[in-house]
């Protein structure tokens, strides 16, 4: 069980779209017309064999509209985990009392989107793939679109106003035995997710972890183009931590 997907949410798409490839050097991938359905559009550019995806609203009254209103503003979105037994995760969502407010049950892909209200700080899907290492997601050629400046996905940073609350709601869901009780900190395989106290914008993504071989080149790429704010890289109302 690991992180795949990352998603930000922003009021227009291709503008942090344009941010992230010019610091990253991150291509499109893939435009998904099924999100159209959540009243989106979005991108999908590959991390390595992870991804970040992009959404924006196009109509009124979505989810993430309501979502960008509540946090005032461009920021991360939702956390996208791919599972190994889909099966018994759907049973610990269901035990635990989690509203499931979308699925998909294909050959080729199985997910469950949990309800944002009841997990908190994240919309949180949970999917299942086949093959394992393909992302239906991502659109039927990703694998050309994959660049060298970022390998992976190392981690997300949730704020909560009680992170505690948020930390052992997470870990029941996700069946994390490997914690950091003083941390608030769920390990996964080979990925992490963290819990801290909210700041004026309320709970919600605060930031990515990626991981790089070109560290000290992308923060210098970030203080060139303006995307550094107090020693961070901040796009979209988000962290980028590098490792």
């Amino acid at each position: 069980m690991d992180i795949r997907q990352i998603v930000m949410v922003s009021s227009l798409r291709d503008p942090i779209v344009s941010d992230l490839s010019q610091l990253f050097g991150l291509e499109v991938a893939f435009n998904d017309p099924g999100v159209g359905h959540f009243g989106l559009e979005n991108a999908v550019m590959p991390l390595g064999t992870d991804f970040l995806e992009v959404v924006s609203p196009i109509e009124e009254n979505t989810t993430a509209g309501r979502y960008l209103q509540k946090r005032g503003g461009d920021g991360g979105y939702m956390v996208i985990i791919q599972v190994d037994d889909f099966d018994k995760t759907k049973s610990l969502v269901h035990d635990n009392e989690i509203e499931i407010v979308w699925d998909t049950d294909l050959p080729e892909a199985k997910a469950i989107h949990l309800h944002p209200k009841q997990m908190g700080g994240a919309i949180v899907s949970l999917d299942w793939m086949n093959p394992k290492e393909s992302w239906k997601w991502a659109g039927p050629e990703w694998n050309k679109y994959i660049t060298d400046d970022i390998k992976g996905i190392d981690g997300v940073e949730i704020q909560a106003n009680n992170p505690e609350e948020m930390f052992n709601r997470w870990k029941d869901i996700l069946d994390a035995s490997n914690i950091n009780e003083s941390e608030k900190k769920i390990y996964l395989d080979n990925t992490w997710i963290s819990f801290t106290d909210e700041d004026d914008r309320g709970s919600g993504i605060s930031a990515f972890s990626l991981i790089t071989d070109n560290k000290e080149l992308l923060i210098s790429k970030a203080k060139e183009f303006g995307f550094l704010q107090e020693d961070n890289i901040v796009i979209g109302g988000v962290k980028f931590y590098l490792n």
